[in-house]
């Protein structure tokens, strides 16, 4: 099994090529052909070393997920439907407006909260996402939208993790792809154009704001307890002023001065 390189952060890609025997630089080259370029054919990668190109594809692979629908809509939103395995898919969707272009990505195979209003939480959980799964939707959308247009401006300005699944329930494979997301070499996103939804794993969000520190938005959706845990199964392990408490401390942290606060209106639930 050769190793997907959409799985690497530069660091990764680094300690990748030093497995190699390559000097650790090489890493930066090939994360600016995989990410900025969207080049998967190592052959093409013209200032890599020819030894190099010769090994890479006996030990790596660059792949995203399998299409398995595409949907646009008259506004020029566009959804794709990827294949993960096991009959599960998972959804990206770009959604264009006149000063950006926002993604919206997937981090899991369904999803463990179990929101009664989703219709995520009420397929089930399948399993996390790897962190090529999260990245190559980002990789596949970019340049798939690029080629399209025939530009090599970027056409994703803006993402949010706000998909499928709850993104901090699969943190081990969410950071790895936000700071590829962030680095220059990469997709060169501002922290504030990165944002994570998460309905309120509250170590996590701790976690966060000391290793990748992006916009956060969190799916409040109840003014108290007892409505939020039967909304959100997951207020009864970390009810609100915990939440709340996790948010203030995340703020200094935070590359604006606010968090997002998302609310879904029911009616009935007052």
């Amino acid at each position: 099994m050769t190793a997907n390189l959409l799985d690497f952060d530069l660091e990764g890609l680094a300690a990748f090529c030093e497995e190699l025997g390559e000097k650790r630089f090489r890493a930066t080259q090939l994360y600016r052909w995989i990410h900025q370029r969207g080049v998967r054919d190592f052959d093409a990668m013209s200032d890599l070393a020819k030894s190099l190109r010769q090994k890479l594809p006996d030990v790596a692979h660059i792949a995203s997920l399998p299409v398995l629908s595409r949907q646009n809509a008259s506004d020029g939103t566009i959804k794709w439907l990827f294949d993960v395995g096991s009959g599960d898919a998972v959804e990206a969707v770009y959604i264009p407006e006149s000063d950006r272009g926002t993604l919206c990505i997937s981090s899991q195979a369904g999803c463990a909260v179990g929101c009664r209003f989703c219709s995520t939480g009420h397929q089930g959980f399948s399993r996390n996402l790897t962190t090529a799964e999260i990245i190559g939707q980002l990789w596949f959308v970019e340049h798939t939208l690029r080629a399209e247009r025939n530009t090599t401006d970027r056409v994703v300005t803006n993402v949010v993790m706000m998909g499928m699944g709850e993104p901090l329930q699969n943190y081990n494979a969410l950071v790895p792809a936000l700071r590829t997301m962030l680095h220059d070499n990469a997709y060169g996103l501002s922290r504030r154009r990165v944002t994570v939804s998460t309905s309120g794993v509250v170590p996590m969000i701790d976690r966060l704001g000391l290793d990748c520190p992006v916009a956060l938005a969190v799916s409040l959706h109840a003014p108290n307890d007892a409505l939020r845990s039967d909304l959100v199964p997951l207020n009864r392990k970390y009810p609100l002023a915990e939440l709340l408490a996790a948010c203030a401390r995340y703020l200094p942290h935070a590359p604006r001065d606010f968090l997002t606060f998302e609310y879904c209106m029911l009616k009935g639930c007052e």
